[in-house]
């Protein structure tokens, strides 16, 4: 083991907050959690793939019953990563936008199968952003429903396309394709449809009913003086972006004890009716492509099939050997973020990191602390740390 190797392993130790008061909780096998084992499988790994910080929180029957941070914050002034640091959402955010989204459709205020159409004051195109869509009425299909599942027929985002102009590569509701443009469009649908504050209805809808108390969705002054800054795939230092506005693709600041504290709730069904709750999770556009990028892959893989991969409403569905579970990731160029749950035990795992090597660590530390779930790593693209150079 390398000096570098040593030296992390005993800061990742040394930096580890436990958790107290507590739940004793269980891994998705069914066996004793076993916080020792976890914190040295963390340590171990964080050397070994050489992960600056990470976050970690285990869930057993809608209880938190495990949250740890190991290493740093920021490396270079030697500050430690905390349970109460914060770090980026990222993609995480849909899956909080989702849950707000489904209270909607319980108040009767949005119908998921309905057409965007009928909640604009004019059709789409007419509004700037969207002009690139005049003459494809196929937009006149979507749906919350759609637009929640990843089936729009969007690019991930319009600036990716050649030209930088939003187009429908499919007809919308046919096929899965990932796109935070769709989630960015529901979004715009309830701000300028129902005059909705996004940041104001996530703070009280989700962020206030679970005690998230230092979860937002823009930048708060009070953050400075906890917060992680960001390590890329390099290792090279990134500071955290302070979000000067909502935005439901992933704009969400948050720490592991809030994310932890809302899987927790939404794993017991806190906040919505028994009916919206089972439909934000209901497999309802199969996956069949080896991984989730390219957004418009069209290879087909058996593994994801056989292990019914399908898009659900702001998660991904996937079945493994304790039965029904979903996941849901987040990702940038310094952040690795990962939440698993498996519906019938209610117990799930989630993953916060500043340094988006950590997902090299994920499946290895899961499956050694926790059992195997049955998540489909590779379709999320995680190769581990030890198969990276191989």
């Amino acid at each position: 083991m390398s000096r570098w190797m040593v030296t992390t392993a005993l800061t990742c130790v040394l930096f580890a907050q436990p958790s107290s008061g507590v739940p004793e909780g269980h891994r998705f096998d069914g066996k004793p959690l076993a916080a020792e084992r976890i914190d040295q499988e963390a340590a171990r790994l964080m050397a070994a793939a050489r992960v600056n910080g990470l976050a970690m929180a285990v869930i057993d029957d809608g209880q938190v019953v495990f949250t740890r941070a190991w290493g740093h914050r920021n490396v270079a002034k030697n500050l430690p990563l905390q349970t109460d640091t914060i770090m980026y959402g990222a993609s995480l955010t849909k899956f909080a936008f989702a849950y707000m989204v489904m209270q909607l459709v319980d108040e009767g205020k949005l119908d998921l199968d309905r057409s965007i159409a009928n909640y604009l004051a004019k059709p789409l195109p007419e509004y700037p952003f969207y002009e690139a869509l005049k003459g494809d009425d196929r937009w006149r299909r979507l749906t919350a429903r759609i637009l929640l599942s990843h089936s729009s027929g969007l690019a991930n985002f319009a600036f990716l396309e050649p030209d930088e102009k939003m187009r429908l590569h499919f007809d919308p509701g046919t096929r899965y394709a990932y796109s935070g443009e769709g989630i960015i469009l529901l979004q715009f649908v309830l701000e300028t449809g129902l005059g909705m504050n996004i940041g104001d209805e996530m703070q009280r809808r989700v962020f206030d009913r679970f005690g998230m108390t230092r979860t937002s969705m823009m930048w708060r002054a009070d953050f400075a003086a906890n917060l992680a800054d960001g390590y890329g795939a390099d290792g090279g230092f990134e500071a955290h972006d302070q979000r000067s506005r909502p935005r439901a693709a992933g704009s969400m600041d948050t720490t592991i004890t809030d994310f932890a504290k809302f899987l927790a709730g939404f794993a017991r069904g806190d906040g919505l009716s028994p009916r919206s709750r089972a439909e934000m999770v209901r497999p309802q556009m199969p996956i069949s492509t080896p991984s989730q990028f390219p957004t418009f892959l069209e290879a087909r893989s058996p593994e994801m099939m056989a292990a019914k991969l399908s898009g659900a409403l702001g998660v991904v569905t996937f079945e493994g050997p304790y039965g029904p579970g979903f996941f849901k990731g987040g990702h940038n160029d310094t952040t690795g973020n990962q939440a698993i749950c498996v519906e019938r035990t209610r117990r799930c795992v989630v993953y916060l990191s500043n340094d988006v090597r950590a997902e090299r660590l994920f499946q290895r530390l899961t499956e050694a602390t926790l059992g195997d779930p049955g998540m489909p790593w590779s379709w999320e693209s995680y190769v581990p740390y030890d198969e990276v150079r191989k």
